[in-house]
């Protein structure tokens, strides 16, 4: 917020309130920065003198600052203190620093979808405690919405009045904002919270393209926009368009209510905020894993049939890997698009399951395909049907027994051997003594 030397006609001293700075003017009076004895800051507005002098002025304004008073939301300025009874009334706010939603859109452009769904979702739950306080602020716009670092906070009620009083016109002050205030105003009639929710949806339309969606002219111009004319909304988000169309309704009985604008700003916000673009339920877990199976099936389609059916002989009470820490049957299978089996390769369960892993083939004779009941042989169906550990590493299993094609029993070679030297001598020996 823009502060400004204090003038040679202001006050220095406003209760126990010592000025420091003006802030602003408006319609009822001048806001300056202030401070306590103890530092605490305040934003302090003084009454006009002419408005003052109104006696009916000053006992409306009594009701609106008691209203005020119980006004409990983070989204408003807290009442700090009033004097109603000054010769210029006047009532203190906690002074928000940070600047205005007027002058960040003015510097640095429109914001994102995201950021104006997130600021309308914290000041329609703050509109939400105004009103249920019994007010109505009435004059909200992107100057009356400053940005601190813990959010977005109204300020300004100066105008605000309790539900069902009539309005302050013909006292001088000011309706409103053209181009942010409800056709209601205009017209004259009892003022409602749909009327604060108009000038929500033509501040966010605002923060969404840089400009006020009835454009700009002069106060009767614009005045007669916002009870004749549809606001232009093409430059807002399609994301918030329909609900910023919903709060410009002309009929105070179609806009939503703040509580229901507060919950469906807050999903836009999500929702904008992880970058979706259109609104879908999340998939389910089961329907994900669907998705991912289908997927490896039409990528790995023999790799996708071993696993349907290791799930399917385990829902069978067919042989299937042991878990991590058991005793598994060891076994070790080509890689698929590898070598064939070689020699000596160890043991596996063949993929329909009839014999435990780990047992030996006695006779060395083939199966039905043809191929040997060796690691690394097909099944039935002539399919390699290869057997991981539950840790996902091959283990090494029981050797076979010889077949003729395997090398033989090490200790039976040697006993061989053995007697082949035995005998290799023996003959010598004999011959030697033949010729001699």
């Amino acid at each position: 917020m823009a502060m400004m030397r204090l003038r040679r006609e202001d006050p220095r001293v406003v209760g126990s309130f010592r000025l420091h700075r003006r802030l602003g003017a408006g319609g009822m009076g001048v806001v300056y920065l202030g401070s306590d004895k103890k530092g605490q800051r305040v934003a302090l507005k003084v009454i006009r003198p002419d408005l003052a002098e109104d006696q009916e002025f000053r006992s409306r304004f009594a009701r609106e600052v008691s209203a005020a008073r119980r006004i409990r939301g983070g989204c408003t300025a807290r009442l700090v203190a009033a004097d109603l009874e000054a010769d210029r009334p006047w009532f203190a706010t906690q002074y928000v620093p940070g600047p205005s939603l007027h002058d960040r859109v003015a510097d640095g452009g429109p914001l994102g979808a995201a950021e104006v769904a997130a600021v309308g979702a914290a000041l329609s739950e703050g509109l939400v405690a105004v009103h249920e306080a019994g007010v109505v602020h009435r004059d909200l716009k992107p100057s009356n919405i400053l940005l601190s670092p813990k959010g977005p906070r109204i300020i300004d009620f100066g105008i605000a009045w309790a539900t069902g009083a009539s309005t302050l016109t013909h006292v001088g002050t000011a309706v409103g904002s053209p181009g942010f205030l409800a056709p209601e105003q205009v017209r004259g009639a009892a003022v409602t919270p749909a009327t604060d929710v108009f000038s929500l949806g033509a501040t966010l339309a605002y923060a969404s393209m840089g400009d006020s969606p009835f454009g700009h002219g002069s106060s009767e111009v614009m005045l007669y926009r916002v009870v004749h004319e549809e606001a232009h909304l093409q430059d807002v988000p399609d994301a918030l368009a329909p609900l910023v169309r919903a709060c410009l309704a002309k009929d105070p009985e179609e806009r939503p209510s703040t509580l229901q604008l507060s919950l469906r700003l807050k999903e836009i916000a999500t929702r904008e905020g992880q970058g979706f673009t259109d609104v879908r339920p999340p998939i389910p877990r089961g329907a994900e894993s669907e998705r991912g199976a289908g997927r490896l099936a039409g990528t790995y389609p023999d790799r996708a049939q071993r696993r349907a059916t290791g799930q399917q002989g385990a829902s069978e009470g067919r042989a299937t890997p042991p878990p991590h820490g058991a005793t598994p049957g060891r076994g070790t299978g080509p890689a698929e698009g590898g070598a064939p089996p070689r020699r000596g390769d160890r043991s596996v369960p063949s993929s329909r399951g009839g014999r435990p892993s780990g047992s030996r083939s006695t006779s060395g004779s083939r199966s039905s395909s043809g191929s040997r009941s060796t690691s690394g042989s097909r099944s039935a169906s002539g399919s390699r049907n290869p057997t991981r550990s539950g840790t996902g590493s091959r283990r090494p299993g029981p050797r076979t027994r010889g077949t003729g094609l395997r090398p033989a029993n090490p200790r039976l070679l040697a006993q061989r051997l053995f007697v082949f030297v035995v005998v290799t001598l023996v003959v010598a020996a004999g011959i030697a003594l033949i010729q001699g």
